[in-house]
């Protein structure tokens, strides 16, 4: 008949492991109050402490012990008072006769717990002498395996135990024996796994509190609490008592092992319980208080190494992702999209996180290498990922357990290590491995049938140690921890580089978006310039012209300067060009007798062509403005254009207009003085300054060396010869520069 209560794994972990209400029989308990006086006794401290239940309680401590032993407990009361606070004693005398004891004292709610165990023979030497030796000889530069087999090495010199065995936590709670020491020299339990099942949730959370547990002999019955309960009807929680009996389920999951005593030792690391140390002996063994302390410091020192170990395979780790960090810097460094730079070093990472594929979604594009998933596949797991994960990386041996449509590709990919790379909605970079057939060797079946055993209607602790061997499928080779590490850091260097990429695409976008409106501002303005500009030819020409040829001739040359002007605006391609010429083509379309006025000194420079760009806006609004209002819209202005090197490379062009009407700053400034004004710094980097003084318009620009490929000498620089025929030829046209250049 099946039971009616439903039974479960989870039944283990309610029982109630930390108030059983009893005590091994190597030792005595008693919990007294505030006021010292005596409210529970174990039954065993007459054998113990030599006094009678029935006398202790009610009595104050003070009547059970010596007031030397009395005045010792009271001395540690400050040190119990913090959490899970226990201090110990050794070598206490508690009673007349002289009898030394060793004493271990807490705090468990309104009750402080004393418990004595009888001290054994001394030894002669301190057993904390004998930690040193043992943890020196744990060798720190190999693998984990080599550091935990000296560890359980050291650690059964220490105890004397038939067996020790180092036993980590997996992710899922498990356990796998990862190194094992035998008095025998066989290897029992070596590399094999223990289900969650066989250490409850709350045997992990005892484990981490109380850090050395003994159980000397597995047939001891124990001794009861009197009374079992306090006035609340709750019965003592012994979670800190060194002495604590052992539950029933574990009495018959250490007897099915063959096991007459154990000794277990946490490990720790990082405030969580990593590990535990597990000893088995073949027949009943006691370690006295003393010597335990010292083996509980061993497991301590172990976990600082352990610590030491993972930190410098971490540090190796972040080395590794910063070459990968610097190798995908310098390669965007040269303008190629962060999907072609990861494939590029798409084996780089594979040296710093094994994996058989990557996939990238960015910015809604699939790139991919390797054994990866396929684009369908890889959308479908970014949506799962954005719905159930943080901003972490995710890592997963056995995908498919927690997205269903994985199942359907296990056979190519099993396991995904997903690296965020961007914020919501989020990019990711996908390491994808290969399933791997692997055979897992159980300490027996995992499933641990139901049955009703002799403590009620619960899981029965299996009966069965030998090998039961799983073969996994859908499942890669796991992702270590530090393979985990190296990933968040390379998580944080890409999304640096892709906030980079996206701040640098927006500023590159709003860069553009004015720069269209500085050019349809410019069009329009421009464009009404250059009406205006041809009715003032067509009059002039007209009116000294002679003939309808000449006429015709003169109107021509100047439409084509100007026109040649305009071409530079608006070519792609360019090389680098005189700005003697550029300021030549500006003024070429004008009048020649005011030209004539335009002196320019100083050496040419070669500039870029978007330089040449800039520049001939520039210099057009001040040539036009000169032409309207300085010192070349009457017939006794001149303007002075000095160009000088500075001692960065870059050029000097200084204007300065005399000899004009008087000049006055506009009363409204339009776009023709946003171009003068912001035109070189906004778009060279370069630096512009114009000033309106009555004499007459001054202005400096400056190019940075940037936009200057080559300065050439005053005497290297071609000088404009003077038109001296309107008539001149096509090619004679080209050059029709009324300027005096020195």
């Amino acid at each position: 008949m099946m039971p009616s209560t439903p039974v479960d794994l989870t039944n283990c972990d309610r029982e109630p492991i930390h108030q059983l209400g009893r005590v091994q029989a190597y030792g005595a308990l008693v919990a007294v109050s505030s006021d010292w006086i005596v409210q529970h006794a174990s039954a065993n401290l007459p054998d113990i402490l030599g006094v009678e239940v029935e006398q202790a309680l009610g009595a104050p401590l003070t009547a059970l012990i010596v007031s030397d032993g009395f005045a010792r407990i009271r001395e540690t009361l400050r040190s119990v008072q913090t959490p899970d606070g226990v201090v110990r004693l050794f070598g206490v005398v508690m009673r007349a006769n002289g009898r030394a004891f060793d004493v271990s004292i807490h705090q468990s709610g309104t009750h402080l717990i004393v418990e004595f165990e009888p001290k054994r023979a001394a030894s002669g030497r301190d057993v904390m002498t004998e930690v040193y030796p043992q943890i020196a000889a744990v060798r720190r530069n190999g693998s984990l395996r080599m550091l935990a087999m000296d560890a359980a090495r050291g650690l059964q010199a220490l105890s004397g135990f038939d067996s020790v065995m180092v036993y980590q936590f997996q992710p899922d709670h498990s356990g796998k024996v990862i190194a094992e020491i035998r008095s025998d020299g066989r290897q029992k339990y070596d590399g094999m796994m223990f289900p969650a099942s066989d250490i409850p949730v709350q045997a992990r959370a005892l484990y981490q509190r109380s850090l050395l547990r003994l159980i000397a002999d597995v047939s001891d019955t124990g001794s009861p609490i009197h009374p079992g309960i306090d006035l609340s009807g709750r019965p003592l929680d012994l979670s800190l008592a060194v002495t604590r009996a052992v539950s029933p389920i574990h009495i018959e999951y250490l007897t099915n092992m063959g096991v007459q005593a154990s000794m277990s030792v946490s490990i720790m690391k990082e405030g969580k319980l990593w590990g535990l140390f597990a000893c088995h002996h073949h027949s009943p063994r006691y370690i006295d208080y003393e010597r335990r302390t010292a083996i509980e410091m061993f497991g301590h020192i172990f976990s600082y190494e352990l610590t030491s170990f993972e930190d410098r395979a971490r540090k190796e780790a972040e080395q590794q992702t910063g070459r990968l960090q610097t190798l995908l810097m310098s390669h965007m460094a040269d303008g190629r999209a962060l999907s072609e730079s990861l494939l590029f070093a798409s084996e780089d990472i594979r040296g710093v996180i094994p994996h058989d594929g990557l996939a990238l979604i960015e910015d809604g594009t699939y790139s991919a290498t390797g054994t990866a998933l396929s684009e369908e596949e890889a959308r479908a797991l970014a949506r799962f990922l954005d719905r159930s994960i943080g901003s972490g990386v995710f890592a997963s041996e056995c995908l498919g357990k927690v997205h269903d449509t994985a199942r359907d590709y296990q056979d190519r990919v099993a396991g995904i290590l997903a690296i965020p790379i961007s914020k919501r909605p989020r990019d990711y970079l996908l390491l994808s491995r290969r399933p791997v057939l692997e055979t897992i060797d159980w300490a027996g079946d995992p499933s641990k049938p139901v049955s009703i055993g002799p403590n009620g209607v619960r899981l029965t602790p299996r009966k069965s140690f030998d090998v039961w061997r799983e073969t996994a499928q859908g499942r890669s080779a796991p992702w270590s921890g530090q393979q985990i590490h190296a990933a968040e850091i390379l998580r944080t260097v890409l999304l640096e580089i892709f906030l980079k990429i996206t701040e640098a695409t927006s500023l590159e976008r709003k860069r553009a978006q004015e720069q269209q409106e500085l050019l349809i501002s410019e069009l329009n303005h421009r464009v009404r310039n250059i009406l205006n500009l041809m009715r003032g030819l067509l009059a002039q020409s007209r009116s000294s012209a002679r003939t309808l040829e000449e006429f015709t001739d003169n109107l021509d040359g100047r439409i084509q300067a100007l026109a040649r002007a305009h071409d530079q605006l608006t070519a792609e391609h360019w090389e680098p060009s005189s700005l003697i010429s550029l300021i030549s083509c500006e003024f070429a379309a004008y009048a020649d007798d005011k030209t004539e006025r335009v002196h320019i000194t100083g050496p040419d420079a070669m500039i870029t062509p978007r330089a040449y760009t800039t520049m001939a806006l520039v210099l057009h609004e001040m040539a036009t403005n000169s032409m309207k209002y300085g010192a070349l819209c009457d017939q006794s202005g001149r303007l002075q254009i000095t160009l000088r090197s500075d001692s960065s490379g870059g050029l000097l062009i200084d204007w300065v207009e005399r000899g004009g009407p008087p000049v006055s700053p506009p009363k409204r400034r339009g776009f023709g003085s946003t171009i003068i004004e912001n035109s070189i710094p906004h778009e060279l980097r370069g630096d512009a300054q114009i000033s309106y003084r009555m004499s007459g318009v001054e202005a400096q620009f400056r190019l940075p060396p940037t936009a200057i490929t080559e300065i050439r000498s005053t005497d290297a620089a071609p000088a404009a010869p003077r038109r001296s025929n309107l008539r001149a030829s096509p090619a004679s046209r080209a050059r029709r520069w009324c300027l005096r250049i020195r």
